[in-house]
């Protein structure tokens, strides 16, 4: 690998020109594919092969209204008054009248024809029903809705709106994020100690982000792309895309430093570091798109979104940074005297000078047994709370205090109780034709399950276009997101076998609820099988790197640990509310069902891309001295000053998401910051040279047989750093590298 990618260095600075023209051809041609096809962004969430997924669809042919996208105006009289008195029923019946000619609207159904009247007649709903879905509903007509809304409120009054379709959609691009790339560079800056640098290394980074993005929603007119897929792409993209090139512009600058030729030093670090950078960015992409295998579109789509946004940051870092490189030749050195060009000098050991990095590992193995059981010990106590983990999909519940949507969530809640959220839908089918049939199985149906654990009420069955097919409405006492209402969809499917001996109809739970809760458990049952085939991926690749048996288990170890640490903030923060209020929390609940999945996914990536720049160093110390304890030194001295730029350049980029009002991106966003934090500066750069130092001589060992068997990927590109040459200082200053 480390040979193919130094000849493809030496193309791309070679054609510096042509590569970069490729680069922006290729992202006017997608961004003209946006414009021209446009980008509809599709947030439903299914689950093939599942009873609610089922039933939903045979009702998005025989009642497409119960399948698609809702609505609801609420409304509130002023303190002392009645929604039922005179004025504001009349006010109440034009909003009625003005929302039915909203376009797209299939049915628009009022307070005194569905009951939707608080028992304190404070409060009445108007439900509103679109025969598509959420993704589908044109923004003109929830304005129409808002401004009926609004037209009521000059009557004296309180309304506010929600339901699906104000659902998150859309990409979310604003203050926080750009403030995150600014913090980026401005550590890269501070890495590199130039801002033509710092500037070179982020122009690459972000014509990767950009092409990764711009084919997503390329993709979005064949193939269905959330909005919480594209966000996720833009995260991952950035973040990663950034760190790929910091990893290779900063050897190429210390191989400049040292005198090497430019042309020479951009292929050599190709070689070198984008050997290692191909291998992070493969673990990733594995790692994602393996959420494909679980089976929820929505999931798979998120997964391969995101893996696809790694491969473009991966491609960016090993042919545009050559490219771009090449037009700044030798300008990139550090010049001779300055700080950066005594911090590379540093790196190489040749000032005899300690580093930061070097003290920082004297320290920890210093008493390595201790340093060990003192971060296990602070991790594992921070995973404690993954013991009472909860899993959901959020709904307008956890939706910002401010937002009409949660006013009119909490005003339903507190009125009609909290299953009015989140109804229920039970499918009954008869296997006799007749409507008349249907019917009386419909009703006994009804009577049944009105008899349940948990049940509020029982709406009279609706008929559909099937004449074999009722709908019944099961209002649960508990909200969406409870496990009392998660029970009780468990309690209809157990006495579905009886309520057919009883009524001659086979029944189905569906709606939304439904849905999501399946959603939630295939996610949870996936959870352990999915982390088994990572564990065992690392364990694999990391042997076959480093040719060690103690590296990859300790490095499984440490992805575990760090998994579990940042889980258990998760938990305390989002779950159990600490501290939330201070982070701009709006909810406490479940967490988002695929969290884990994808925090799992991407920080498996992300851990073994730290591994490989910190180890491989000290296995090349050792490789050359045979000394064990030093060469964990040593083998810091050069890379613990980028991994930790790279991981403060994560951190921070996944932050710039955090403040987002979106109950699905803060909670990811939160979880990667942490678990990137907590990965790299715990486990990486403590524990992993506490436990090298523990084992000593006995860290770099294999089996000769196994060793045989396993191949050898040179990810470290040892056979280029043997046959490289080097150019004498002076040679490089009498023959710079012309710019174009």
């Amino acid at each position: 690998m480390a040979v193919l990618l130094h000849r493809l260095g030496h193309g791309a600075y070679r054609h510096r020109k042509l590569v970069l023209g490729i680069w922006l051809f290729v992202l006017a041609a997608l961004i003209t594919c946006v414009g021209v096809f446009g980008s509809k962004l599709d947030d439903r969430f299914s689950v093939p092969g599942t009873e609610s997924q089922r039933a939903l669809d045979s009702l998005s042919k025989t009642l497409p209204e119960a399948s698609g996208a809702s609505a609801q105006i609420v409304f509130t009289a002023p303190e002392g008054h009645r929604v039922t008195e005179a004025p504001y029923a009349a006010a109440i019946a034009r909003a009625v009248a003005e929302a039915d000619r909203a376009p797209q609207v299939s049915e628009v159904v009022d307070p005194q024809s569905s009951g939707a009247v608080s028992g304190d007649r404070t409060t009445a709903i108007v439900q509103i029903q679109y025969p598509v879905q959420t993704a589908e509903v044109r923004t003109s007509s929830v304005d129409v809705i808002q401004d009926a809304a609004r037209t009521a409120e000059t009557d004296g009054l309180r309304t506010s709106v929600g339901g699906s379709v104000f659902n998150s959609k859309g990409v979310h691009v604003g203050p926080s994020e750009i403030i995150g790339v600014a913090v980026a560079l401005l550590v890269l800056v501070v890495t590199f100690g130039s801002l033509l640098a710092a500037g070179m290394a982020l122009l690459p980074a972000l014509i990767g982000v950009a092409v990764g993005l711009a084919g997503l929603l390329a993709l979005a007119p064949a193939v269905s792309v959330s909005s919480t897929a594209v966000t996720l792409a833009l995260m991952l993209g950035l973040a990663v895309g950034i760190d790929y090139v910091l990893f290779i512009l900063s050897r190429h600058r210390q191989q400049l430093a040292r005198g090497t030729d430019p042309k020479e030093s951009v292929a050599l670090a190709v070689g070198t570091a984008g050997s290692a950078v191909v291998f992070a960015g493969i673990t990733v992409i594995i790692a994602l798109s393996a959420l494909s295998v679980i089976g929820i579109p929505f999931l798979t789509t998120m997964g391969l979104g995101a893996a696809g946004a790694v491969l473009v940051a991966v491609l960016a870092a090993i042919t545009l940074v050559p490219a771009v490189a090449g037009f700044a030749g030798s300008r990139l050195a550090p010049k001779p005297g300055t700080r950066a060009a005594r911090r590379a000098a540093d790196a190489e050991g040749a000032t005899g000078r300690t580093t930061l990095g070097t003290r920082w590992t004297k320290w920890v193995i210093a008493k390595p047994l201790l340093t060990v059981l003192a971060v296990a010990g602070i991790l594992v106590t921070l995973a404690l709370p993954v013991m009472d983990l909860r899993l959901a999909l959020p709904d307008n519940g956890a939706a910002p205090h401010a937002s009409t949507e949660r006013k009119a969530y909490d005003t339903i809640s507190e009125k009609f109780g909290p299953g009015f959220n989140g109804p229920l839908l039970v499918l009954a089918e008869t296997d006799d034709g007749t409507a008349e049939a249907s019917s009386q199985a419909g009703a006994q149906v009804a009577e049944k399950l009105s008899t349940l654990k948990n049940v509020k009420a029982v709406l009279p069955p609706q008929p559909t276009g099937d004449p074999t097919q009722s709908v019944i409405t099961v209002l649960p006492a508990s909200g969406p997101d409870s496990v009392r209402t998660d029970q009780l969809v468990r309690d209809i499917r157990e006495a579905a076998p009886d309520l057919r001996d009883d009524t001659g109809a086979s029944v189905a739970v569906t709606g939304t609820t439904a849905v999501n809760i399946d959603v939630s458990n295939r996610l949870s049952d996936s959870l352990l099988p999915f982390v088994a085939i990572v564990v065992g991926l690392s364990l694999l690749l990391l042997m076959i790197v480093f040719r060690s048996l103690v590296i990859p288990v300790k490095a499984a170890v440490g992805f575990l640990l760090s998994v579990g640490a940042s889980l258990g903030l998760v938990v305390a923060v989002f779950q159990w509310g600490w501290l939330a209020d201070v982070l701009g929390v709006p909810h406490s609940g479940p967490v988002v069902s695929f969290l884990p999945i994808i925090l799992i996914g991407v920080l498996f990536g992300l851990a073994m891309d730290y591994e490989v720049f910190l180890v491989s160093g000290m296995r090349e110390e050792w490789a050359h001295t045979g000394r064990a304890r030093q060469s964990v030194v040593d083998g810091a001295r050069h890379s613990v000053r980028v991994v930790t730029a790279a991981a403060l350049i994560m951190f921070t980029v996944f932050a710039g998401f955090f403040p987002l009002d979106d109950s699905l991106i803060k909670p990811i966003a939160f979880a990667l910051a942490v678990g990137v934090a907590i990965d790299a500066f715990a486990v990486r750069m403590t524990l992993v040279p506490a436990v090298l130092a523990l084992a000593g001589r006995g860290a770099w060992w294999l089996p000769a047989r196994l060793d045989r068997i396993l191949p050898d990927l040179d990810v470290e590109g040892s056979s280029l750093q043997k046959a490289a040459p080097a150019a004498p200082a002076e040679a490089e200053h009498k023959n710079p590298e012309p710019v174009s």
